[in-house]
Formats: structure tokens, sequence, C-alpha cells
């Protein structure tokens, strides 16, 4: 028979076990409630702050604004080197500054948001296909921050590092990582003021507001079927620079991670990409299809792009 101390062994590895499952759910809970405050945090409050966005071999400083108010949001996006670039986000529409100083394209309703807004309104619906894990604790831009992981469940999607200052939720840092420990992209606060209504001055005054039409609704000549959890959130016909005919564009989001997806007629005359290549931090994937060369790209890997640019069929 097993002796008394062989069960009291039993009952305590069995109490242990428990007690690691308990704390592991309750630290999942805890990294999901702080997803839910850095969305919440970026969203609604006021913060001014310069950050550096490192993706690939590329480097940019950006100073951001902005303001939540009863009306909703005001921010202001300035690219602090290289070619002058300017951005006004109001609410959902956005004002791009063209470098002549003349004129400012507006586009209505954009899907465009701009860093710490990286997160969804509703994180939760990441968890199926990220898991939410509680990091230490560290400093960036002189304050205390949480770091939370979102680590992919499957291999359609990178990995998520964020860190959120420990008062506001509001995230200060993110880092994508591939399944390889390498860093694809980071943005970084080098300084930032939380709390401070800021002065956003408009500088639209005598400019040419150029709204950017609405591509043409897509006929719905393609099936795509796109990785496990990505869902299409945007389609349009569009006419582009350099293209001699319309380009089909479609967008594919998990609420995280993006990719984008061009179809073209292919042109005898012009050597097009084939097969996988890279563009900086940003993946590319092509191949022609019935007379059609078929692009996806984006900061996801390669096994996404190129499940989806092979999953395009004519109708």
């Amino acid at each position: 028979m097993r002796s008394l101390a062989g069960w009291r062994q039993g009952w305590l590895i069995a109490g242990f076990a428990g007690l690691v499952l308990l704390s592991g759910g309750a630290r999942a809970d805890a990294a999901a409630d702080w997803l839910n405050r850095a969305a919440t945090a970026a969203k609604q409050q006021n913060y001014s702050g310069i950050y550096v966005y490192h993706h690939g071999e590329h480097v940019e400083v950006l100073r951001v604004q902005h303001r939540a108010d009863a009306n909703g949001e005001q921010e202001k996006v300035e690219v602090m080197d290289g070619t002058s670039r300017q951005f006004m986000r109001i609410n959902n529409d956005v004002y791009c500054h063209l470098p002549d100083g003349k004129h400012v394209r507006l586009e209505r309703n954009a899907l465009r948001r701009f860093f710490p807004a990286l997160l969804p309104a509703q994180p939760a619906s990441l968890l199926d296909f990220y898991e939410a894990k509680l990091g230490g604790i560290e400093r960036v831009a002189g304050r205390t921050c949480q770091v939370v992981t979102l680590a992919p469940r499957d291999g359609y999607r990178y990995t998520y590092n964020f860190w959120l200052d420990t008062r506001t939720g509001l995230p200060l840092k993110a880092r994508i990582v591939n399944d390889s420990g390498n860093v694809i992209s980071i943005l970084v606060f080098s300084e930032i003021q939380i709390g401070k209504v800021p002065d956003i001055r408009n500088d639209m005054a005598g400019k040419i507001i150029q709204k950017i039409q609405p591509g043409k609704p897509v006929m719905n000549d393609w099936n795509v079927t796109p990785p496990p959890g990505y869902e299409q959130v945007q389609e349009a016909v569009r006419v582009l620079p350099g293209k001699r005919a319309p380009v089909t564009h479609l967008v594919f989001s998990d609420g995280l991670s993006v990719l984008s997806m061009f179809v073209e007629p292919a042109d005898p005359q012009v050597q097009s990409l084939h097969g996988l290549s890279a563009e900086g931090a940003i993946g590319i994937y092509a191949r022609e299809v019935d007379g059609y060369i078929v692009t996806t790209l984006g900061e996801v890997p390669n096994m996404a792009l190129i499940e989806t640019g092979n999953s395009a069929t004519r109708k």
C-alpha cells in the first residue's frame, strides 16, 4: 500500500499544480486588463511627446499631440526629419499636409491610427490568436511601465511587446519581434507629457483641401482566404501613381497585424516582382494569376503573405 507520506506528497504536488494554474490564469486576466487600459488611455488621455520609429534600417523621429474632450479626439503628428510631413486627425478624418506647403489631402473615415493608439478598441478580440502575458517593470522616457506581451498562437502573426505607463496605461513603447527573436520594428517615446491638454494649432488656414475620393467598390471578382483571425477591413479599386491600370486594393487585419493585397493586370513591358522579397521591415510576396499580378505585403510572417497570395483566384 502507498504510505501516508506518499499520499501527502501527491496532494501537495496536485495542490501546487492547481495554484500554478490559478496563478497563470490570474496573470492572463491581469494582462488583458492592462491591454484594455492601454486602448482606453490612447483614446482618452491628453498627451504630447516625441517618439522614435525604427523599422528595418530606417529611423524617423516624430512629435505627437493628442487631445480628448466632449467633441472627441484631435491629434497632430509631425515628422521631425527628412521630408516635411504632418498629419492632423480629427476623430475619423485625417488631413495630410503635402510637402509643397500649399495643399492638404483629406481622407474621411480613415483607418489610419498613429502610435500610441495601436490596439483595437476591444483588445479581448485579439486573445483567440494571441496569448497575453505580463512581463516585468521597466522605465521608458523616465516613467515606470508594465511590460505586456502578445505572443501569437500560430505562425500567421508576430509577437508584440508593449510598455504601458503604470499610472495611466498609455503605451510608451511597442516592439514587434519575429519567430527568430529578431526585432522587426520599434516605436518608443523619448519624452512624454501626460495629463496636460496640448495646444494643438490648426495649420490649415489658407491651404487648399483636396478630398481623397473613396475608391470604387470592388466588383468581387476575386476569392481570397486570409489567415485565421484576419478579416477584410477595406476594399477599393484605386488609380495609383506609376500604374497604367486601376489596382484592386484589399486590406486584412486581426485588429493588430495588418496585411494588404494589390491586384493589377500584368504588364509585359514592365518587370514585375515574383516570389518573396522585402522592403525594410515590410515583407512582400508576388505571383501571377490568370494575367494579373497579385502582391501581398505587410509586417507579418511570410507564411501569412504566401498563403493569402496563393489563395487568390478569379471567380
